[in-house]
């Protein structure tokens, strides 16, 4: 994300892939967002965890703001199964630790490791499917100059969040996002 938007950011120092949110989804339809809820608490206890795998990468002093929009814009419509905000954010944490959702460690399962180097669309899908009981990710690429990068992949559970599902509703051709078949920087 850092080499590909105008606002500077420094890229974890590990160049692992962090968590972008947890967001309740419709397969067909818009997405919900900003449902009702009670106020944001600061979350001392879960700060430590959530600053490794869940930073804003652009400004990592303002963590706190980051999940705070996340929690208003997302975690608020993702009851039921996540009945609060700690349980919202706790849900990340365990299912990025103990169910898998670790890209960076899929990926170098598969000896698919960040050193810049070009890879096919299909071998980083397949890659992924290996560790998520072969369910089709979202990948999300993004262009600067000749350079296509990835830089986001969804993981997408059922309802309950207790196995993947193959994501709905994929990049659409055409769109900007839309990670080429060839030549993705990784």
């Amino acid at each position: 994300v850092c080499n590909f938007t105008p606002t500077p950011c420094k890229d974890p120092p590990d160049k692992l892939f962090t968590v972008h949110g947890l967001w309740p989804s419709n397969s067909k339809g818009k997405d919900p967002e900003g449902c009702k809820t009670k106020k944001y608490q600061k979350m001392q206890v879960l700060e430590p965890q959530l600053e490794i795998i869940w930073p804003n990468v652009y400004n990592r002093t303002a963590n706190e703001d980051f999940w705070r929009k996340q929690w208003y814009k997302h975690g608020s419509c993702a009851s039921p199964p996540l009945q609060n905000q700690t349980h919202y954010f706790d849900t990340v944490i365990k299912m990025y630790r103990t169910q898998k959702q670790n890209v960076s460690y899929i990926l170098s399962k598969a000896n698919i490791e960040p050193k810049g180097e070009k890879r096919t669309r299909v071998d980083i899908e397949n890659a992924i499917r290996s560790g998520t009981n072969n369910m089709v990710p979202k990948l999300k690429c993004q262009t600067n100059g000749r350079i296509t990068a990835l830089v986001e992949v969804t993981l997408c559970s059922d309802s309950n969040l207790t196995q993947f599902i193959n994501c709905p509703r994929p990049i659409p051709p055409g769109s900007p996002y839309l990670c080429p078949t060839n030549n993705i920087q990784y």
